[in-house]
């Protein structure tokens, strides 16, 4: 158990079990989904009639349609945004299955598409291209799902890594928005032609309810709710002040934001209700412990997050959240290692603030690469020195290869990371630690932690990456 004067929290190893089997519960949910149609479809003799070429071509075809179908269904309500979801699992860790899930996805519904084309080619006494212009010319439930198709390679080939470095976050997410037409409109012909669905009303049924399920889902907690409720809450911006590194913090008001419910370390995206940004939120975390107000400490990267450096007071703005598992809800140990880069500082700061503590418990660990312009510090400083915050601010070069900590001078005793980090933290591998900054720093951080064998549960990682 932690605390401080103004709050108490649990911790141990009972905390960490009871966190784990919320988890497992939520995964086997997903397994469930995939199990239900394949037991389903081997139940209702979904091989039984595969005795040629052909229906086995066609069996494969019908299998593929159910699994993928369950897998798309999965793969949009990571990204729904529900909140019972995003509390167990977080919003990064959601939005990384999404994105491990997308490859797999795409590659299934391919083979579905395949394997349709070659058992009809088989059947027909046609060649393969011309089944695809029958069927697409012939059927129109079949060309929307074929377009369908075509939209959902789009937005998986912008979500590849080299595509993603040369794709603005704006364009990026844009094009993100096609994988909700992808999907409605595939949806037809899967209740028209659907061979299992057409033949077993139950099974039909279960996919009309998963449809609709994930469906309101997405356009509740995706669309409708934040804007119901940031308008009632008449969101807007309060105050606008430029810090050090190139960074603004930004304050936003309005009635009873404490019902917000956010945490420190937590984060929100941010939409601003003007001509040019209304249209698409950005992610921020909270830079300050969150109350009747919400702060964010926004870098100018030089892309739209320019704009937010000359917001005006008074500007209404829509949130999305809190989202996030970056806060004390998934601490487990007494004490705690806070690592920050860059604007990384910001949830850190905001962690550093509130965090149940006794004089000790705490190691802040802040990375820049100027001391006199680093966003935040002089708060930093501030909170560290008045809860007995033990503070190492490091500046300096970056080393030659990856790292986390400043190159190493001419006359130094030359160390590894993980043995320079626990010089800094002696308890660093009893601890939960929290890592805020580029995604290379953070993994590098994570590196050396694990050369100190801390286990893979104490280890919070909030990454500002798209």
């Amino acid at each position: 158990m932690a605390k401080n004067t103004d709050s108490v929290v649990i911790l141990g190893s009972g905390k960490l079990l009871g966190l784990q089997r919320r988890q497992d519960r939520v995964e086997m949910l997903g397994i469930l989904a995939i199990l239900i149609p394949i037991i389903a479809f081997l139940i209702n003799g979904g091989l039984a009639a595969a005795n040629d070429l052909a229906s086995w071509f066609n069996a494969f075809n019908r299998l593929t349609a159910l699994v993928g179908t369950s897998l798309l269904l999965i793969h949009m309500i990571l990204v729904a945004r529900v909140p019972w979801l995003e509390k167990i699992l977080g919003l990064d860790k959601l939005t990384h299955a999404h994105k491990k899930l997308g490859k797999p996805l795409l590659y299934l519904l391919i083979v579905h598409t395949i394997t349709a084309l070659i058992s009809y080619s088989i059947s027909d006494g046609v060649g393969v291209l011309t089944t695809l212009l029958n069927l697409i010319g012939g059927y129109a439930d079949l060309l929307l799902a074929f377009i369908g198709l075509l939209l959902m390679i789009l937005v998986v080939v912008s979500s590849i890594r080299a595509a993603r470095r040369k794709l603005s976050y704006e364009a990026w997410y844009l094009i993100h928005l096609l994988s909700y037409i992808s999907i409605f409109v595939a949806i037809p012909h899967q209740f028209s032609l659907g061979t299992e669905l057409l033949a077993e009303p139950l099974l039909a049924t279960y996919f009309i309810a998963l449809y609709v399920f994930v469906g309101l889902n997405i356009v509740w907690f995706r669309f409708l709710f934040p804007v119901v409720q940031s308008l009632a809450l008449s969101l807007r911006v309060e105050s606008v002040r430029p810090e050090a590194n190139r960074t603004t913090s930004i304050v936003i008001g309005g009635k009873r934001v404490e019902s917000l419910g956010a945490e420190a370390g937590q984060f929100f995206m941010l939409r601003v209700l003007t001509a040019k940004q209304w249209w698409r939120p950005h992610p921020f975390s909270v830079s300050a412990f969150p109350s009747n107000t919400i702060r964010f400490t926004v870098g100018n990267r030089g892309d739209d997050t320019s704009l937010l450096q000359e917001i005006q007071p008074g500007t209404r703005v829509v949130l999305e959240g809190p989202f996030g598992v970056f806060s004390e809800s998934k601490r487990t140990k007494q004490h705690v290692l806070l690592l920050a880069a860059g604007i990384g500082v910001a949830p850190i700061r905001a962690l550093a603030e509130n965090l149940a503590s006794d004089p000790g418990d705490v190691t802040v660990v802040y990375r820049v690469t100027d001391r006199s312009d680093a966003s935040l510090l002089d708060e930093v400083e501030r909170i560290c020195r008045e809860r007995n915050h033990a503070l190492h601010v490091l500046d300096g070069p970056r080393p030659n290869g990856p790292g986390f900590l400043p190159k190493q001078q001419a006359g130094e005793q030359i160390a590894p990371e993980y043995a320079r980090l626990l010089a800094l933290a002696p308890f660093a591998a009893e601890s939960d630690i929290y890592i805020c900054g580029p995604s290379a720093w953070s993994n590098a951080a994570v590196q050396a932690l694990k050369k100190l064998n801390v286990p893979k549960a104490s280890i919070h990682v909030e990454e500002f990456a798209w």
